[in-house]
């Protein structure tokens, strides 16, 4: 991690020091009411629970340290995702989206943004820097993609795409703010799973959106108070814990994930493998240029799918499920939930004890 991060990491831990009054618990509480006292509404800092809780903001708090930016919490990825392309799409819009990356993002398009009038425009990530942005309102980046891994050059697109009057929208999923930050490159929303690496214990779905246009954040505060998509207090209190061991969390699944990937690439039974710290992978370049890290997912291709279950089956250090990120490393066959990848294609999520 760069200084910067660290001091970020920093200011995370100790962001609520200076509204502690004597005796006051240095842990944050659970509030879980969702109504509070209002002799008076003019000054209340909360109303109702679907407006706003003291945990959500303690969180949401913790988020804009690591994004710089005003940040909205939300009661999962998907969630923030939908609220990002409400706040930004109307009908007769146009949207481009990654044909590679997280397929339920690209089913929510096609089964409802698309009815409404939408025009979606799906480009492999790969192709990105060729893609002409012209009559976009949204161009929409994931990087590196899920699962293939591929990237985008943001900076590159942020400026091709301002100058058609598109705005631009990344999901740092797969980064989160301490190795990648997308606002700092131009993007206009930053989108992210916090369900993944932030939370960081599989018991707490969360998502968050961060920018630094207050019209913009305003209308996404506006869907989420509006459409009800509001996280509950318990899952705030568990990702507000779990963003605290973020940095050192990640600082070893990441130095975890490129010894493995090493040995995985000199491995005889591996046909094809992706992971942009390897000098061969041919995003390296652009990695080092763009992130602080090089991430904790490995894309591995063995012979076929029985080849890849047997060797899930085999690692005892290996739990078969979906979702990255957590305490355990894990892996999953990407084509059995119908991703255009080769049936031996494992997307492997490196934990800092492997």
């Amino acid at each position: 991690m760069d200084n910067e991060n660290l001091l970020r990491a920093a200011n995370l831990l100790h962001h609520r020091n200076a509204g502690l009054e004597k005796g006051d618990p240095v842990a944050l509480p659970l509030t879980s009411s969702t109504t509070f006292h209002l002799p008076e509404v003019q000054g209340a800092p909360y109303i109702y629970g679907r407006n706003g809780t003291p945990t959500w903001s303690a969180v949401e708090a913790q988020l804009s340290i690591l994004e710089s930016a005003e940040t909205v919490a939300f009661p999962s990825g998907m969630g923030a995702i939908s609220a990002a392309l409400f706040a930004t799409l109307k009908s007769g819009d146009r949207i481009i989206l990654p044909s590679d990356g997280y397929y339920v993002t690209r089913i929510l398009a096609r089964d409802f943004l698309a009815p409404m009038g939408v025009a979606v425009t799906e480009v492999a990530t790969r192709d990105y820097a060729s893609t002409d942005f012209s009559g976009a309102a949204v161009v929409y980046l994931e990087t590196p993609s899920n699962p293939g891994l591929d990237l985008v050059d943001i900076a590159d697109c942020v400026a091709r795409a301002h100058a058609v009057g598109a705005r631009v929208i990344v999901d740092n999923t797969t980064m989160t703010p301490l190795l990648q930050r997308p606002l700092d490159l131009g993007a206009d929303l930053v989108v992210a799973a916090d369900t993944k690496a932030p939370a960081g214990h599989s018991d707490a779905l969360f998502g968050h959106v961060a920018g630094r246009d207050a019209k913009l954040m305003g209308r996404v505060r506006d869907w989420r108070r509006l459409s009800g998509a509001v996280p509950g207090a318990m899952e705030a209190w568990l990702v507000h814990r779990g963003l605290e061991t973020l940095e050192v969390r990640l600082a070893r699944m990441c130095d975890s994930a490129g010894i493995i990937a090493t040995r995985l690439e000199q491995h005889p039974a591996v046909q094809a493998i992706r992971y942009p710290g390897l000098a061969s992978d041919p995003a390296h370049g652009l990695a080092k240029r763009q992130m602080s890290g090089f991430g904790f997912l490995i894309g591995v291709t063995l012979k076929d799918a029985v080849t890849a279950e047997r060797f899930l089956e085999r690692c005892p250090m290996m739990v078969r499920a979906t979702s990255f990120g957590s305490t355990h490393s894990s892996g999953e066959r990407r084509a059995r939930w119908g991703d255009a990848m080769p049936e031996g294609f494992l997307r492997l999520s490196i934990h800092s004890s492997w």
